[in-house]
């Protein structure tokens, strides 16, 4: 039978998505394609979970998690995923070890078993100061349902955007004349998840060569064969 293909787009407001039941989910390997839909940010490795309805990544409008502003703000997944893996509404916790440049795709496969029946995403836009995208619970596809998700970008508010070189880290960046530093500039954070306002030049990067606008992800999920 021919898959159904089934595009939302994530706006402001929370995904709001009714309860389902596991149904054929259950026990089952979903592939998560991510492709980086920007011309001058990278994804820094990407984390996957599957989860119950009850587990969240973020509120808008509320601070980050801990986990969430290391992962923002540095590109690291390890204390979101260990956040994550000590909820009793949590499953399967993946992340990658690459980062996904624009254009490119990176591919992680998340069980769906026990009642895990939903998934989340997120992975730090690089050079940013706290800027990442994400999917925030969102139902795996039944059968050979194929999800596809646009997904905007979004500020953690646990950083200021100095976009300074001294405050962003990851590889060698033009403007940088090398890597970034990684430090965290200290005071005039949000304090609170929103959309991100993207690259305004404000520092030392080039709003021409490094802003976007929203989406900046295609997230692709179908059941693994």
């Amino acid at each position: 039978m021919k898959s159904r293909l089934t595009t939302l787009t994530l706006v402001l407001a929370a995904w709001a998505a009714p309860a389902v039941a596991d149904d054929d989910r259950n026990g089952a390997r979903f592939e998560v394609t991510v492709t980086n839909l920007t011309r001058g940010q990278q994804f820094t490795p990407i984390l996957v979970a599957g989860h119950k309805p009850n587990v969240r990544l973020f509120e808008l409008g509320k601070p980050a998690s801990p986990g969430l502003a290391t992962l923002a703000e540095e590109g690291n997944t390890a204390p979101l995923a260990a956040e994550l893996a000590a909820l009793a509404g949590t499953g399967d916790v993946v992340s990658g070890n690459a980062l996904t440049n624009p254009g490119a795709s990176t591919t992680l496969v998340v069980e769906g078993r026990g009642g895990f029946g939903r998934f989340s995403v997120a992975a730090m836009l690089i050079p940013t100061n706290d800027a990442f995208f994400a999917v925030n619970g969102v139902p795996l596809p039944r059968g050979n349902d194929v999800l596809t998700l646009l997904v905007p970008a979004y500020d953690a508010g646990s950083e200021r955007n100095d976009e300074r070189c001294a405050s962003i880290p990851g590889p060698n960046f033009a403007e940088c004349g090398g890597s970034g530093g990684g430090g965290a500039p200290s005071g005039g954070e949000e304090g609170y998840v929103h959309i991100h306002a993207g690259i305004h030049g404000i520092g030392d990067l080039v709003a021409a060569n490094r802003d976007w606008r929203n989406p900046v992800a295609l997230v692709k999920v179908q059941r693994a064969h």
